[in-house]
């Protein structure tokens, strides 16, 4: 019995070393398996479920001001994150999420409900979204550095500068025309993540190398702040529909302000109607009534009139065809200056009669009138200027005092600048240079002369009937200055009726242009505004804006008086005054 009991026992021996051999030579054999047949395919699955590849974009390109003050930059922000792999339930976290990001619920959960171990969420969430979801404490939600664009002024140039949309790409104004500018380069790289699934090596280095090239405006940020102040003031004064202000150095193109009311805050864009974004003094054009005038005179100026030439304006009332033309005020004879002083529409007319619609075309189209001016912001208008063949004799005498065509606050800015710059037309500068992201200069654009358009004796004719506007008697009184002479024109438009023939009778453009000092303009600008209430002459309405910009401005660059200059001038020669 004990022999057949040893028997089986060793037996029962044999037997589990044989198994525990066969158990170890197949751990080896699946080990040597793993390690060498499949250690490719398997190193691969582990990375796949730590590691991504993911675009890395870099940081937007700074918009900066003529003083490199920042108008448009990047500032950190949260990106949201998730493990679907550890969401418990992907219904609730989906519909509280949704609710405070205002995304789709359906969308999300589904996105919520899949095994991955990593997924976005929403990009560049405000510090008040990040809060709140960071209070609900979901497990597989996670908080990433990124950045997001920022307009640290508010409204300030919003039209001019635009804003950019989610994904960080420019949808208006100079974030959209030179977005492959400012845009950061893109590059796809592997990043790791831990056990819960954050990345762990997306860090700022990488999109520091990454960042995009900047933009210098002319625009100066104090001007563009006073203009749009007062600019405010006036159309609120005046319950007027909007406005708009330019500001120009003459001499060089450069807008130093170019304002809109109403205004928006392109931080939070998505709280206004789109109409407001528009960069109106770019984008629309207007009639713009007896403003008009002074390119006329200048026409007749170098077809050889004098200042002093002189017209009959039909005491008030002048018939072309079934048409009647109307002066605010009768007159019998009025010299071109007079016409320009008092702003008679008959003397107008009777000047383009006589000049011809060729000549007056030929000069209206050389101040750039009916073409755009390529300044470089996006939908520029060219305005109405219609082939002088095309005009009817009512179209050549409307034309002639600033009805039946219609230009953009740009064009007419450049226009009067062109009279300020001794008869030079300038081309419109908005951008300086474009730097990188070093600070290194890549382009500097520099002040570029168009043509001559009249000749310089013309232009300072045309200055001197300019100042007359603004002295006693004459309708842009209200832009007068102590101790500067200022150069301007008042214009009235009545606006034209939408899809039909004939203008509104209580609908008007108000306008004032010009510039100052006399014999050496430092600064042009133009007020328009739309539709002001009761009160619509540009005389009342826009010169009184024009003289607070244009005095607060001078104050602002140090620009003396010009009796200042003069008893200089006495006390360095030794005379006495």
């Amino acid at each position: 019995m004990s022999k057949d009991l040893n028997k089986t026992m060793k037996q029962r021996i044999i037997v589990v070393q044989v198994l525990m051999v066969s158990l170890i030579f197949l751990m080896g054999a699946k080990s040597f398996d793993i390690q060498v047949f499949k250690a490719h395919e398997l190193t691969q699955k582990a990375e796949n479920d730590y590691a991504r590849h993911v675009i890395v974009k870099g940081e937007r390109g700074q918009i900066l001001d003529r003083s490199m003050n920042k108008l448009a930059t990047s500032i950190d922000a949260i990106s949201i994150t998730a493990c679907p792999f550890k969401i418990k339930d992907p219904g609730v976290a989906a519909r509280k999420l949704s609710k405070i990001l205002n995304i789709n619920a359906k969308k999300l959960q589904k996105t919520l409900s899949s095994q991955r171990m990593f997924a976005w969420v929403a990009r560049r969430v405000s510090p008040n979204q990040a809060s709140q979801i960071r209070q609900l404490n979901f497990t597989g939600i996670y908080f990433e550095n990124d950045s997001k664009r920022f307009y640290p002024n508010r409204n300030l140039a919003a039209q001019v500068i635009g804003f950019t949309g989610a994904d960080d790409s420019g949808l208006e104004g100079f974030e959209f025309k030179y977005n492959s500018v400012l845009e950061g380069s893109s590059l796809k790289v592997r990043v790791n993540r831990d056990g819960n699934g954050r990345i762990l090596d997306l860090d700022k280095k990488k999109r520091a190398q990454l960042k995009g090239n900047s933009i210098v405006l002319t625009i100066d940020k104090k001007i563009q702040f006073l203009s749009e102040q007062t600019l405010e003031k006036t159309v609120k004064a005046h319950r007027a529909k909007s406005g708009m202000v330019l500001v120009m150095r003459p001499q060089t193109g450069e807008f130093l302000s170019i304002a809109h009311f109403p205004e928006f805050n392109p931080n939070n864009f998505k709280g206004y109607e789109s109409a407001v974004f528009r960069n109106r003094a770019v984008t629309d054009a207007f009639e713009p009534g007896s403003a008009m005038k002074v390119f006329t005179a200048a026409a007749a100026l170098e077809k050889g009139f004098t200042p002093k030439s002189i017209f009959f304006c039909e005491n008030g009332t002048y018939k072309i065809g079934t048409f009647t033309i109307n002066d605010t005020h009768p007159h019998d004879w009025l010299s071109i200056n007079q016409i320009i002083k008092f702003s008679s529409n008959i003397g107008a007319v009777k000047i383009g009669e006589t000049i011809g619609d060729k000549a007056l075309y030929k000069y209206l189209a050389a101040f750039g009138f009916g073409d755009k001016t390529r300044v470089g912001s996006p939908g520029e208008t060219s305005g109405i200027l219609a082939p002088y063949r095309k005009w009817s004799r009512i179209d050549a005498g409307a034309i002639s005092f600033g009805q039946g065509v219609s230009v953009s606050a740009i064009q007419l800015i450049s226009g009067i600048s062109a009279i300020a710059n001794d008869g030079n037309l300038m081309k419109p500068m908005l951008v300086k240079k474009i730097i990188s992201k070093n600070g290194e200069d890549l382009s500097v654009y520099h002040p570029e002369t168009i043509r001559r358009v009249v000749s310089s004796k013309t232009a300072q004719q045309v200055k001197r009937m300019m100042s007359l506007v603004v002295k006693e008697e004459g309708t842009g009184i209200k832009a007068s200055m102590e101790g500067y002479t200022v150069c301007g024109k008042t214009g009235t438009a009545q606006k034209a009726l939408k899809n039909q023939k004939g203008y509104s009778k209580n609908k008007y453009i108000s306008v004032f242009a010009g510039f100052a000092p006399q014999d050496n303009p430092e600064l042009a600008v133009l007020v328009v505004i739309d539709e002001p209430r009761k009160q619509y002459y540009g005389g009342d309405v826009a010169a009184p804006a024009f003289k607070t910009i244009m005095a607060e401005s001078f104050n602002y660059l140090n620009i003396p008086p010009e009796k200042t200059k003069h008893m200089i001038a006495l006390l360095s020669t030794g005379e006495k005054n």
